[in-house]
């Protein structure tokens, strides 16, 4: 048995307490407790302890320690289980002791999956521009279930689904007034897809958006790229330089008929 020969308040951390320990060989840190676990076993001054309840003490205060950890965690935004768990075992806490704080914050209601499921689908929804399928990639990444992603992810309607792709597409438009438009949808399929988007989905917001430029604004587009080309192939002339011309211009998205009028207004110049 050892008795508790003295507790002193840490200076840096008021709720946490130095417990010094005689053995039999005179006065000794023994080790630091939560305030809570202070209490709970009623550590004081002359008590004697046996190893057994040194050893669950300590216990018990890794749980405390872990607990702290996991709140302050949760304190910046909702956590998923999973995440919790991921967190806890990076800052290395053991198995059985995550599992005791896990069981503690879901009995605190501190976590939960499915208010998490809803809760992040409705902010990607209205802070973000992903589509559904990036959504359910990044909930199964953080550990939910299958039947939940279900139900969280009927929250986001087929028609806010178009909706969000059409501003997507709408956005990158305005953005791409170098571009043809054939290039400029390609680029916004390709977009969308990345975003997580359903073929449908960008399919149907493609067909609602206005992805027709006035002739004189392709015409300024077909100018920018035909220059560059022209830089590119400036050692080629005759039948040979036209038809790289063609070639190139041909796939960046123009028509056959843009493009002869392009080249017969730089024959000009």
């Amino acid at each position: 048995m050892a008795v508790i020969t003295k507790i002193t308040t840490q200076q840096k951390n008021k709720d946490r307490f130095n417990i010094f320990m005689d053995y039999g060989k005179g006065e000794e840190y023994a080790f630091s407790v939560d305030s809570d676990v202070l209490v709970r076993f009623h550590l004081k001054k002359g008590l004697e302890i046996d190893e057994l309840s040194i050893q669950e003490i300590q216990y018990q205060d890794d749980i405390r320690k872990a607990y702290h950890l996991a709140v302050n965690y949760l304190a910046r935004r909702m956590r998923s289980e999973k995440e919790i768990k991921e967190y806890l075992t990076q800052k290395e806490v053991e198995e059985p002791i995550i599992i005791e704080v896990l069981h503690k914050l879901d009995s605190q209601k501190y976590i939960n999956d499915e208010e998490y499921a809803f809760s992040f689908v409705r902010t990607q929804m209205n802070t973000a521009d992903k589509g559904p399928d990036l959504i359910i990639t990044e909930l199964k990444e953080r550990g939910i279930t299958e039947a939940l992603i279900k139900q969280a992810m009927a929250e986001y309607s087929k028609e806010d689904q178009v909706e969000k792709a059409i501003k997507v597409s709408e956005k990158l438009i305005k953005k791409s007034t170098k571009d043809s438009m054939r290039i400029v949808k390609q680029k916004a399929e390709q977009l969308l897809l990345r975003k997580g988007y359903s073929f449908e989905i960008i399919h149907a917001a493609l067909n609602e958006v206005n992805m027709d430029k006035e002739q004189d604004q392709e015409m300024e587009a077909i100018r920018y790229q035909g220059e560059k080309a022209k830089r590119k192939y400036s050692k080629y002339s005759g039948f040979e330089y036209e038809q790289k011309m063609k070639q190139t211009l041909y796939r960046k998205g123009f028509s056959i008929e843009l493009i002869e009028k392009y080249l017969g207004e730089s024959e000009k110049s």
